[in-house]
């Protein structure tokens, strides 16, 4: 019998020895030295890269009041995830809070590609800079409307922090506007990116 029938073969005989009862008392549920609670957590995207797994959960590890400082609501989390064979990303999007001057959008993304390879993909675009020390790419895409990325290092590969402005009327902002603050609401959260 193969090793997945052997299984549920056991599932089916311990649930018939079950149902017809037993005169033995039930066993003592454990006690409080012995329940043991693991304070790991199975990553949400795992792939076959060979690559590190991917430690930060944008939508889980980015606490509440540190969105709400950087105003965007927490309430807006939208998860994502890109599994694939040679890397993968797991993402979450934001909004930012009503009483923001400006309707943002804020895509982060966790993934175990190296800040070289990011470097070697948009280099036209980049500029190297650093968040609280650690190293980090400024991408500024002409053709991308309003939007600025700041791109970090982290020990399993990186963390995208992409954010698109939607001004009211519209409207093309100028080209240096299109970073402003950014930096900052990426060293509130650069503490939070590796556990």
């Amino acid at each position: 019998m193969g090793g997945w029938k052997r299984v549920a073969g056991s599932i089916a005989l311990t649930a018939a020895t079950t149902a017809c009862g037993t005169d033995a008392p039930p066993p003592d549920p454990p006690s409080a030295a012995e329940t043991v609670t693991s304070t790991t957590r199975t990553p949400r995207v795992i792939d076959e890269s060979g690559r590190p797994a991917i430690t930060f959960d944008p939508c889980l590890d980015l606490p509440d009041d540190v969105l709400a400082e950087a105003q965007y609501d927490p309430k807006s989390k939208r998860p994502s995830e890109y599994p694939m064979e040679a890397y993968s990303f797991l993402g979450c999007r934001f909004k930012s809070t009503p009483s923001a001057f400006d309707d943002d959008r804020l895509s982060v993304l966790a993934g175990n590609v190296t800040l070289e390879e990011e470097w070697e993909k948009n280099s036209p675009i980049s500029t190297h800079t650093d968040v609280n020390g650690r190293d980090a790419l400024l991408r500024l895409d002409p053709n991308n409307k309003n939007t600025c990325t700041i791109t970090v290092r982290t020990e399993f590969g990186m963390v995208i922090f992409s954010r698109t402005r939607f001004p009211d009327d519209a409207r093309r902002l100028p080209l240096d506007e299109w970073c402003g603050d950014l930096d900052r609401t990426v060293a509130l959260f650069e503490p939070h990116l590796d556990h």
